[in-house]
């Protein structure tokens, strides 16, 4: 007789594992219904379409994991190693089960091959459990906590894997087969046990080996496991567009959220968060139940990393605890779990920027649940920064969030012959959209006075709205105002369409946004001024002189221009293209930027957001340490965060902050000069 193994050899009948094997399948199943009516109960009702290129889309994020690798090599490999070593552990006890009861094919070669892919997927499998114990415990990753729960389950999978080992040592020390080499870590476990000890202790080791191993599948609805599960499901619903909520209709929706006025903390006596109260979309919640609370977002999160009371993690975990004590008739099922209770201030320190998308493994975008749980405080009226409030009454009334007066918005204007857009004027290239922040504070009109300069020497032809221009809204959206963005939007494209604008350029990246992506009955095209910067020197009308001297300069990402809309090149191109600029890049840069900190509303916020350190002066300190003599930026409200923090660390006479329309004008104007 060939190579072959006995599936139950010294157990007897198998009936009693397979009993158990059923108990711990149903453990499974039942919790994981659980999740799932969970997901039902607390998402918007919505049909989920199958979407043959999100399950393509899944497929490679679960079994390639680059969404892991991303900026975490050694995490993610950590992460393969369990994930490849786990699977082909599991498939192996699946064929062992077929070749048992359907078709017994495991003999001979195939047999051979059978217990070298075994053991092969063991050693990967123990390979990443001790690195990861290793990241946790030993080296003490800072993003990762170290909870009972870190601990045991990896544990519970190494003693499970361990015993897997020893077990075939003690069965090939008792049997001696001619074919033992095949399985190299049971020979060589096997040479450390007696023959007799081996026969005896087997049946015992069996039996713990089964039980841990089915106990392992049992609770893997009620740890941080159910990640294998609810990771999946989280990557489908992300690239399926059936399930994405488009920004109106979520707008809608979450101006009908259920309040909750009575709730009180009871340690604090303060409004506690329910963060169950607003209607998620399906995607959103399968994040938050897949979350494994590995850090990522934390370790990038511009607030955290400043100090503050703000961690992107403890939000989701808070957020899905509280559906679950919400929504399901038992309660959290989940073992090892803790009430969280938050101050209301806390959503207010999120800058919106995106940076926990960009490194969520499962495409987290925890900013979203904070904008979300800012419109329950809206509707609510707690916790809402005082500031904040004065800063919304001002954008209703005066169609901007700085001053009470519309008229302001021209004001930038007197003298320069800016041409203005009329109902029955001459047609335009495009009209330009100036922005609150850009047409009334007094340093960042020089950013629509550069740009504007730049179009005349070019020769395009343009318009503004002056005084008639209204808001865009966006920073109504941002805190959480639905009711008053959606009222922002209707204005604007009421005007645009009395007005007959085809193709609006934006100076802020937050304007540009929100036409771009939170307008989807718009009629018209939006770019961004340093799109337009880059088609003009492309084509010609934008040309430099060369200058004699160098000068280095750094350039800042905004958020909104970068991470959220993907524009990292094209600003670049543009420094690149004068003469005498050498661009150098700071530590922190592209997707990988860092925040100025005036992003999510807090540019109209109170100091009570204060941290250890300012995300602004943070910074400029990377800046400072480039070496430039530049530090670039394509957004107002960066300018203004960046030039601030230049004045309160005293760097103004080494770095100086300018946007990219007054580099590129001061290489036009002052061509052969320096530009310091």
């Amino acid at each position: 007789m060939g190579p072959e193994r006995e599936l139950f050899w010294k157990i007897g009948p198998g009936w009693l594992f397979y009993a158990l094997a059923a108990l711990a399948v149903g453990l499974l199943l039942v919790g994981t219904a659980a999740h799932l009516q969970l997901w039902m109960k607390s998402s918007l009702k919505g049909k989920v379409a199958f979407s043959r290129e999100a399950l393509k889309q899944t497929l490679s994020d679960v079994f390639l994991g680059l969404r892991v690798l991303k900026g975490e090599v050694a995490a993610g490999i950590m992460h393969a190693l369990i994930f490849w070593g786990f699977l082909v552990l599991t498939i192996g006890t699946a064929i062992l089960l077929v070749h048992e009861h359907l078709s017994s094919f495991l003999v001979g070669t195939s047999h051979l091959a059978f217990e070298v892919a075994m053991e092969i997927g063991g050693l990967i499998l123990l390979g990443g459990i001790l690195w990861a114990l290793v990241r946790r415990y030993v080296q003490r990753v800072p993003r990762l906590e170290r909870r009972l729960e870190d601990a045991l389950v990896p544990l519970w999978l190494l003693v499970v894997v361990g015993s897997g080992f020893i077990l075939e040592g003690i069965r090939l020390a008792s049997q001696k087969p001619e074919w033992a080499n095949w399985s190299f870590v049971g020979a060589w476990a096997a040479g450390f046990i007696s023959p007799g000890i081996a026969e005896s202790s087997y049946p015992y080791l069996w039996w713990g080996h089964a039980l841990l191993s089915l106990g392992f599948v049992a609770v893997i609805p009620f740890t941080k496991l159910f990640h294998i599960l609810g990771a999946p499901a989280a990557y489908y619903l992300h690239h399926s567009s059936e399930v994405s909520i488009k920004a109106s209709l979520f707008s809608r929706d979450l101006a009908q959220a259920p309040v909750n006025e009575d709730e009180v903390a009871p340690e604090t006596g303060e409004a506690a968060l329910d963060f169950a109260e607003t209607p998620l979309n399906l995607a959103d919640i399968a994040f938050y139940d897949a979350c494994m609370r590995c850090g990522r977002c934390v370790q990038v999160c511009p607030s955290a990393g400043a100090g503050e009371a703000f961690a992107p993690r403890d939000f989701i975990q808070a957020t899905i605890r509280a559906l679950w004590k919400e929504h399901s008739r038992v309660g959290d099922i989940r073992l090892f779990t803790k009430d969280q209770v938050i101050d209301p201030k806390v959503p207010w320190h999120c800058t919106t920027c995106a940076a926990c998308l960009e490194v969520c493994p499962v495409y987290g975008a925890a900013f979203e649940a904070v904008s979300k749980k800012r419109t329950t405080l809206i509707l609510e009226g707690t916790g809402v920064p005082d500031l904040m409030n004065q800063t919304l009454e001002r954008l209703f009334n005066y169609e901007n969030p700085w001053v009470s007066s519309k008229r302001e918005k021209a004001a930038w204007t007197k003298d320069l012959d800016i041409p203005a857009l009329t109902k029955d004027g001459k047609e335009v290239d495009f009209c330009y959209f100036v922005g609150c922040t850009t047409s009334i504070d007094a340093r960042t009109q020089a950013i629509a006075k550069s740009f504007s300069s730049i179009l005349k020497h070019a020769g395009v032809s343009f318009g503004v709205l002056g005084e008639k221009e209204p808001c865009c809204g966006d920073i109504a959206r941002v805190v959480g105002e639905v009711g008053l963005f959606e009222e922002k939007k209707m204005n604007c494209l009421d005007l645009f369409s009395r007005y007959d604008i085809k193709e609006v350029v934006t100076s802020s990246p937050h304007c540009f946004h929100a036409f771009l992506n939170e307008y989807p009955e718009k009629n018209f095209g939006v770019r961004h001024y340093s799109l337009v910067l880059k088609e003009l020197i492309g084509q010609g009308r934008i040309r430099f002189k060369t200058n004699g001297k160098r000068t280095a300069v750094t350039y800042h990402d905004p958020c909104y221009l970068g991470r959220h809309n993907r524009i990292f090149e094209e600003p670049r191109e543009v420094i690149r293209s004068i003469p005498g600029i050498q661009l150098v890049e700071m530590d922190h840069h592209g997707a990988d930027s860092l925040c100025c900190g005036a992003g999510g509303g807090r540019m109209w916020q109170g100091k009570e957001l204060d941290g250890e350190a300012r995300m602004s002066e943070i910074r400029v300190r990377e800046a400072r340490a480039t070496g430039a003599e530049l530090l670039i930026t394509a957004c107002p409200l960066c300018l203004i965060m960046l030039e601030d923090a230049l004045k309160t660390l005293g760097f103004e006479k080494e770095l100086r902050a300018m946007d990219l329309n007054e580099l590129v004008l001061s290489s036009l104007e002052l061509a052969g000069n320096n530009l310091m």
